[in-house]
């Protein structure tokens, strides 16, 4: 880490390429497509620990984020606390992932309420004049949203859940460019989702599954666009689709494995700028067109437009537990994304332990790529629990 009086050497360049984030929402490929991707990092070690799926599973306060409508098949109080030093490979210790959910049955309601924070610290910049490196002022960038839920049972084995987001990013806190607009934006998000988790399921040669299977799915930050500078170019958030499923493989009373795999889409839908050459040589531009993404709900049909099936990112992974009740946990997963579209692939590890209310989970992300920023990212997740069912 560098000294103070170095801090952000090369801080023209890094306020560059966040004006470059702001005013230049073309040049992004896979999450980048969209604002805001820090909204479509897993939340919790365990979950990402099993290739960070959730969708099927979403059995702890975790669910806000994978699948809301887990929560309405849980009865108990509970906080979930996660930390994660983010992008370790560039070594900066004031980047980091924070996370904190928190989780109540109320009876009276007839469901459970559910509120949640996440926040990313990005660092502090200095910011300098357009003639030379002379320092103006420093500024520290960061994003945050703050959730609030609602999950009920429809039915026995049908479970609904329902977020409502309020989202900020502040990446620029300074005049950017002279426009008289500073680099931060903000707007809201909503997420709908729904959890089967049939109790008895008769299946032809296979028997009575008893309470081993079941099937999510989220439609998650479904919101107007998120606008920075200029309208016109404002960016959609990560409307993300999430199909997940959890199966119960072994349950007996010491030994237990889950297996989950989980589908995930992202809806966003850009087209590339349109460029007019006044040469046949293409030598010289005379102008180039901008068309603005789509926005919703146009954008979760026109989005599989581009890529179709190839942009869906398969994720999937085992839990084994030991105990009774359930004391320690061993987990592993694996993350795949098509190479023409973000190429991301990764294996993740973890375990966790379990006494009395308490719960601590840890995983550790191994890419398979070399030089992935992503590679050796580890995540550390504090749970308690009390009161109703566990």
């Amino acid at each position: 880490m560098m000294s103070n009086g170095r801090k952000r050497s090369y801080s023209l360049i890094a306020v560059t390429l966040l004006l470059v984030a702001l005013v230049v929402p073309g040049l992004v490929v896979a999450q980048g497509e969209s604002a805001v991707p820090f909204l479509l990092i897993a939340p919790n070690a365990r979950n990402d620990a099993m290739g960070e799926s959730g969708g099927g599973l979403a059995d702890d306060a975790s669910a806000a984020f994978w699948n809301p409508a887990g929560l309405a098949f849980q009865k108990s109080q509970q906080i979930s606390l996660t930390h994660s030093n983010w992008l370790p490979q560039f070594n900066l210790s004031d980047l980091f992932y924070e996370y904190f959910s928190y989780n109540n049955y109320m009876e009276n309601l007839g469901g459970t309420v559910s509120a949640s924070i996440i926040y990313l610290n990005l660092g502090e910049f200095v910011e300098t004049d357009a003639t030379g490196p002379t320092p103006i002022s420093t500024f520290k960038a960061f994003e945050y949203a703050v959730t609030g839920g609602y999950a009920t049972k429809l039915t026995n084995d049908f479970g609904l859940g329902l977020n409502l987001r309020y989202i900020n990013s502040s990446l620029a806190n300074f005049d950017v460019q002279r426009q008289g607009r500073k680099g931060i934006a903000s707007t809201v998000s909503g997420d709908i989702a729904v959890l089967w988790r049939p109790t008895s399921l008769e299946i032809p040669f296979v028997g009575n599954l008893e309470d081993r299977l079941s099937i999510g799915v989220n439609l998650s930050n479904l919101g107007p666009k998120l606008t920075y500078i200029d309208a016109a170019q404002a960016d959609p958030l990560p409307t993300d689709l999430r199909l997940g499923f959890a199966f119960k493989a072994v349950k007996s009373d010491y030994n237990n494995i889950t297996a989950v795999l989980d589908f995930s889409r992202l809806l966003v839908r850009r087209y590339n700028s349109d460029t007019t050459w006044d040469d046949a040589a293409h030598d010289n531009v005379l102008s180039v067109t901008d068309v603005p993404p789509d926005n919703l709900p146009k954008s979760l049909i026109s989005a599989w437009g581009d890529g179709a099936l190839r942009k869906v990112d398969i994720s999937g992974g085992m839990e084994y537990w030991y105990g009774k009740p359930k004391l320690i946990a061993l987990r592993w997963g694996y993350f795949y994304e098509d190479p023409n579209y973000g190429n991301r692939k990764f294996m993740t590890f973890g375990a966790g332990i379990r006494y009395d209310i308490y719960g601590f989970d840890f995983s550790y992300l191994s890419a398979i790529e070399e030089n992935n920023p992503l590679s050796e990212t580890l995540r550390f997740t504090l749970l308690i629990s009390w009161g109703g069912e566990q």
